[in-house]
């Protein structure tokens, strides 16, 4: 029995049976960059990042722990908004007496820049479907191509905006494990440790390069996508539909499938999905997002990490099968650096590190507690 397996079992019986849900109303705040320059040497003028918290900052800013969201995620991590809304995606571990105890950490969580779902109203995220102020139009692919880099450093911008230039810990599922990566390497002294849930661990895979490529294109051919320039006339809502459809589906597994839906209802649900999805989704923003993420790769920078990292991974999970995570582990330490391992059991694919999150909890909770 290793360490975090005896951590889970002792942590699964002493749980408080007061410890609940983030059950307070959250606010969606803004951060205004006057302008931010991209890792490539491009200016974007006013550059907006859309933010929540959850708990309270210690007078010396050093309880912060910044949460990275998934791919078509947002920053809605936890609580529910005025208007009544679902919880945020994480709900079950953000919170008083949880995993990220509210009580102890002041958690922050940030839209990326180039946010799939620039339409929704609680996303506020500069990217290709923002105006341009130089023209007073929608950037379009004019926008200036984005790396992990540059979704980091914008976050470390609003953090900096917050007063804050230390992070007790940053924790994110799938891209946002990426992110989580990424901030350990960019910037080493800032960081102190890192859980990545369901992440490809040290640099994206080919497998994972050519999915995103694979999700990209239905909008790449939907003849109205118009090489980016459909602002103001018909969108590519059908190639973006579809799009979605294949993230859903390379997400999910067979036997969740199996429980949801009928014979005969296979094509019509999956169909709703992608609907649902698509009507806060921007195409462009789907396109920018996913280039982003295929670049990841810090393997160049390993010996910089300074962070100790806890890589979670789902044991069904399709998009990022435990394998990688276990070899970054193992490259990780051959280097001297601290590394725990924690697979999440089920069959739900690589939606488990969002639906079963809280198998992990005491993994976490101890994780974060350790000296």
């Amino acid at each position: 029995m290793n360490l975090y397996t005896a951590c889970f079992l002792i942590a699964y019986f002493l749980i408080s049976p007061t410890a609940h849900c983030f059950d307070g109303l959250v606010e969606k705040k803004t951060a205004q960059l006057n302008s931010f320059i991209t890792a490539s040497g491009e200016t974007i003028q006013n550059v907006q990042i859309g933010y929540e918290s959850y708990g309270k900052l210690a007078s010396d800013k050093h309880n912060v722990i910044l949460v990275e969201h998934y791919f078509s995620g947002t920053s809605h991590a936890a609580g529910r908004y005025a208007g009544g809304e679902k919880p945020g995606y994480w709900d079950s571990i953000i919170g008083p007496g949880l995993a990220l105890d509210t009580k102890k950490y002041f958690v922050i969580s940030s839209d990326t820049l180039t946010n799939i779902n620039a339409k929704s109203p609680q996303v506020i995220s500069t990217g290709p479907a923002s105006i341009n102020p130089s023209t007073g139009k929608p950037y379009g692919m004019s926008f200036p191509a984005l790396s992990l880099h540059d979704f980091v450093a914008a976050q470390k911008a609003l953090l900096q905006s917050l007063g804050i230039d230390h992070l007790y810990a940053v924790v994110g599922a799938s891209s946002g494990a990426m992110q989580s990566m990424q901030w350990a390497s960019d910037y080493p002294n800032t960081v102190d440790r890192v859980i990545a849930v369901i992440g490809p661990g040290t640099a994206m895979p080919k497998y994972g390069i050519a999915m995103l490529h694979l999700w990209s294109m239905p909008i790449l051919l939907d003849s109205h996508w118009a090489a980016g320039d459909y602002y103001g006339k018909e969108e590519p809502q059908v190639g973006l539909m579809e799009a979605l459809q294949f993230v859903h589906f390379s997400s999910s597994q067979i036997e969740p499938y199996e429980q949801q839906f009928s014979r005969d209802e296979v094509g019509a649900g999956l169909q709703k999905i992608g609907e649902d999805r698509a009507r806060f989704a921007d195409a462009n923003s789907f396109l920018y997002t996913a280039r982003a993420i295929q670049g990841f790769n810090v393997e160049a920078n390993l010996q910089k990490i300074r962070a100790k990292i806890l890589f979670i991974s789902a044991e069904s999970d399709l998009i990022f099968p435990p394998v990688l995570t276990k070899r970054a582990a193992k490259k990780l330490r051959a280097i001297g650096k601290k590394v725990s391992e924690f697979m999440i059991v089920g069959d739900g694919g690589h939606l488990d590190g969002l639906n079963k999150i809280l198998q992990a909890a005491p993994v976490m909770r101890a994780f974060l507690q350790a000296k």
